[in-house]
């Protein structure tokens, strides 16, 4: 009987809970720099997702995953840059335009 299973699940138990710990201590001011890091590492995940895509293998899964991959990593990307362009935003001095 194999345990890599049994240990890839306690993994994934552990890192969920320790992230759940770690992003529940994070002070607010810290938020949007931290936001701004994680998108920079997501970025990272469409270079991946495109090479297991592009490939060229046999199997067209592989295929099918990398391009899902590529969509949702970017999506996440798109979307993290202007959550932050809009957290950010709130701290520009308004000028007002009107008399």
């Amino acid at each position: 009987m194999e345990l890599i299973p049994v240990y890839l699940a306690f993994i994934l138990i552990l890192a969920i809970f320790l992230g759940f710990e770690l992003i529940s201590k994070v002070p607010a001011t810290l938020h949007t720099p931290l936001m701004s890091g994680a998108n920079a590492i997501s970025g990272i995940t469409i270079v991946g997702a495109l090479l297991t895509g592009g490939a060229g293998g046999p199997s067209w899964l592989a295929t099918l995953l990398g391009a899902t991959a590529v969509f949702f990593a970017t999506v996440n990307v798109v979307g993290g840059y202007l959550v932050t362009d809009r957290m950010l935003g709130m701290f520009k001095k308004r000028t007002d335009d009107a008399p």
